[in-house]
């Protein structure tokens, strides 16, 4: 009943979305078009992939001393902040070691709503600023220690355009940055890019690249008070093989009791393990037994069972 209710409100709504673009169009064509335009507009930008802005150079002291290249980007997917007093949403990649025939160097990823950098452009004192509080997130969240020097690069992007993108898309490692100091990492809900089935019984989300995803910041705000634990839910964890004993793929079977809708869980899944969150509810991580591919991951969430099931098939 309660699901058929929610369907019902939500054809309503359309309807009367719909009804106020059919009256637009017929009342003001010149507005409509110009509403239609500014939309396609906003969602050109929004799902446009990250650019480069410019690259850092600065060197790792510890644990391994070598050279470290920073390539700072800009990507709307990246919420900006609201206020300039309001911490700065950043979304970090993954850090990669690469060796060239001189020298073993490492090279990371971190992007930036374009509005926070074009801050920076004619204010000197503020993208310093905004360099240094990157360094520190950097040093808290890969736990290394930094050279306090850094200098911007002739080029803009250190390795290839379609690697970066790669890196930035694939990782789900979303902070916020305080202009006083850097604060807490944060956790983006993302589903990978959703294409939904819903009926009273379930709700299926397929992990492909035809439909953008919607993105969501949670801020974990820091306390004085002792954090509430999460109940670790039951689950199984199995890896199908073939006729031959090799990996198939690795399926992991969830139990929610407490939780009605899938939208009550956070979802992220890297090549190495899982991570579920429902907040002051649940909270499981799971190292994976294989590497598995996330893009063609699918997660299956049966309502009437309350049972999230996740498939993810081997990498090879």
């Amino acid at each position: 009943m309660e699901t058929l209710c929610d369907s019902e409100d939500t054809l309503a709504k359309v309807t009367q979305l719909w009804t106020m673009l059919d009256y637009m169009a017929e009342s003001n064509p010149e507005s409509y078009h110009r509403f239609m335009q500014q939309q396609l507009k906003d969602a050109k930008q929004y799902y446009a992939p990250p650019e480069p802005y410019l690259c850092l150079k600065t060197h790792i002291l510890d644990p391994t001393e070598k050279s470290l290249f920073i390539n700072l980007c800009m990507w709307n997917k990246v919420p900006a902040p609201h206020s300039p007093s309001e911490p700065v949403p950043l979304s970090a990649g993954k850090m990669e070691e690469v060796s060239d025939e001189s020298e073993l160097f490492s090279v990371l990823d971190i992007a930036y709503n374009p509005s926070v950098l074009e801050r920076g452009k004619g204010d000197p004192v503020e993208k310093d600023q905004l360099i240094r509080l990157s360094l520190k997130y950097i040093e808290e969240h890969y736990s290394i220690t930094l050279s306090h020097s850094y200098s911007i690069a002739k080029f803009k992007l250190k390795g290839s355009l379609e690697r970066m993108r790669q890196n930035l898309r694939r990782e789900q490692a979303p902070a916020v940055l305080s202009q006083k100091n850097t604060r807490k990492e944060v956790t983006l809900s993302q589903l990978g890019n959703i294409i939904a089935k819903d009926d009273s019984s379930e709700l299926t989300l397929l992990m492909n690249h035809s439909v953008p995803s919607k993105t969501c910041i949670i801020e974990e705000i820091s306390s004085t008070e002792a954090p509430e634990e999460l109940c670790t839910p039951a689950y199984e964890l199995t890896t199908r093989k073939d006729v031959n004993g090799e990996p198939l793929k690795v399926e992991v079977k969830v139990e929610l009791p407490e939780v009605s809708h899938v939208s009550e869980c956070n979802l992220s899944i890297s090549k190495d393990d899982v991570l579920i969150e429902c907040p002051n509810k649940y909270r499981l991580q799971l190292d994976l037994p294989e590497s598995v591919n996330e893009e063609a991951t699918t997660a299956t969430f049966y309502k009437g069972k309350r049972v999230l099931r996740i498939t993810m098939p081997v990498c090879h």
